[in-house]
């Protein structure tokens, strides 16, 4: 199995656990430079960073250019180009915009998924934006999930690979919290419906319960940590993944 998992900008790169595939976050209102520079420093320390490319959170075609020309600069060979959960900075609404530029010629694309819908658009618009992207991609990478029979279903119509986003060994309280938050609404389903009683609550949730039952559709999963990258290093070491 494959797994990569996200750091912010600010991330210690002598803290990432030993992947190659590290992602690097550019947030709302972020620094498209600081997430560059990041990634030029994981590409000096041998790890094959994967920055965020945010369709809103971009001014305009000359910062875009900016940003994909300090990347190349800095070794990066793979970008996931998303939409960004904010009002658009500039003149691009749509990850679908970024792709259309061209400029991310001769990179690996990644490209977003939601097996279970967004907040942020419709089901039918989401439906659209990846027939739309596809063609564009070389893989998928999907919101964190918890329910796996979405997950299998959004894998069996992809005619490109599907990197399963799952979670870090995060408490099922937290996990409710963040699931309320991206709108994952089969997977908060799923928490209250499987994880009832107090000390269920309290206790880690180990990705292994996900991953042994996605793992015969896909070899790829991408690790959201939630600030937790410490014990998703554990994690990692505990089950022989680096």
């Amino acid at each position: 199995m494959n797994f990569s998992l996200e750091i912010g900008p600010n991330t210690d790169v002598d803290a990432v656990p030993a992947l190659s595939d590290v992602y690097i976050t550019m947030l709302p209102g972020g620094d498209y430079r600081e997430t560059a520079e990041k990634a030029s420093e994981l590409v000096k320390k041998g790890f094959n960073p994967v920055p965020h490319f945010p369709a809103r959170s971009m001014h305009d075609a000359n910062e875009l250019k900016d940003y994909v020309s300090r990347c190349k600069d800095g070794g990066v060979k793979q970008v996931l180009i998303i939409g960004g959960g904010r009002d658009p900075a500039g003149k691009f609404e749509s990850s679908f915009q970024l792709l259309e530029t061209g400029y991310f010629e001769k990179m690996k694309i990644g490209i977003a998924g939601h097996p279970e819908g967004s907040p942020d658009i419709s089901d039918s618009e989401l439906e659209k934006a990846m027939i739309d992207k596809k063609p564009y991609a070389d893989y998928i990478v999907t919101q964190w999930l918890l329910d796996p029979q979405p997950i299998i279903d959004f894998i069996s119509k992809q005619s490109v690979p599907v990197h399963v986003g799952i979670t870090g060994p995060l408490k099922i309280t937290s996990l409710i919290k963040f699931a309320n938050i991206v709108g994952a609404k089969n997977s908060l389903n799923f928490l209250k419906s499987n994880f009832s009683k107090a000390l269920d609550l309290l206790k880690p949730k180990d990705p292994n319960d996900l991953i042994g039952k996605v793992k015969s559709h896909t070899d790829n999963f991408h690790i959201y940590t939630f600030g937790g990258l410490k014990e998703t290093n554990k994690w990692l070491k505990e089950n022989s993944y680096v």
